[in-house]
């Protein structure tokens, strides 16, 4: 608690930096889009390098052979490169992800739902809740700009409310910071 409290400043920090980063996806979401894929190319890339180079190092017969380590880090820098080759392409793929995953989810929670009915009340929540995913997943295939504005809008209204969030827990350990 102490370490915390010394160093309250820290979470302040990340909550004027998330807050901000939240307003600006919302004054600039093209840019805000193609900050995310350059983070992620760049993300990709790093791994790639150090699948690569667990594969070079290591002396084979460990968890993973070496050269399943050598496809994933060549897998890895080409897909990295890929995004800042072609930016929009990987925006586009990363959302029919995101709109592949929520049709899943939500056929599973319908699943969930017509499994539950007898044990718990309330189970329509989850179907319903299913529905929606379902729905929210037909429209981004449908409408990817709309769908890809939607995602970079939810984004920021998270990093928003969570930097809100890290400030008011900031002030808090502020409280318990002993005195100079």
């Amino acid at each position: 608690m102490r370490e915390l409290a010394e160093n309250w400043w820290l979470l302040l920090l990340r909550g004027v930096a998330a807050i901000a980063f939240g307003v600006l996806a919302f004054i600039w979401p093209g840019l805000t889009l193609l900050t995310l894929i350059f983070m992620w190319g760049i993300y990709a890339i790093a791994d790639g390098v150090l699948a690569l180079w667990a594969a070079i190092a290591s002396r084979g017969g460990e968890i993973a052979p070496r050269w399943w380590l050598a496809v994933v880090g060549i897998a890895g820098i080409l897909a990295g490169l890929l995004a800042f080759v072609w930016p929009g392409m990987t925006a586009l793929v990363l959302l029919m992800f995101i709109a592949s995953w929520a049709i899943v989810i939500g056929a599973l929670q319908i699943w969930g739902a017509i499994r539950l009915r007898k044990e718990i009340e309330g189970e329509w929540l989850l179907g319903l809740s299913g529905l929606l995913s379902i729905a929210f997943g037909v429209v981004l295939f449908a409408q990817p700009g709309a769908g890809a504005l939607a995602v970079l809008w939810l984004i920021g209204s998270f990093a928003i409310l969570a930097g809100c969030v890290y400030i008011a827990l900031a002030f808090q350990l502020k409280k318990y910071k002993r005195p100079a």
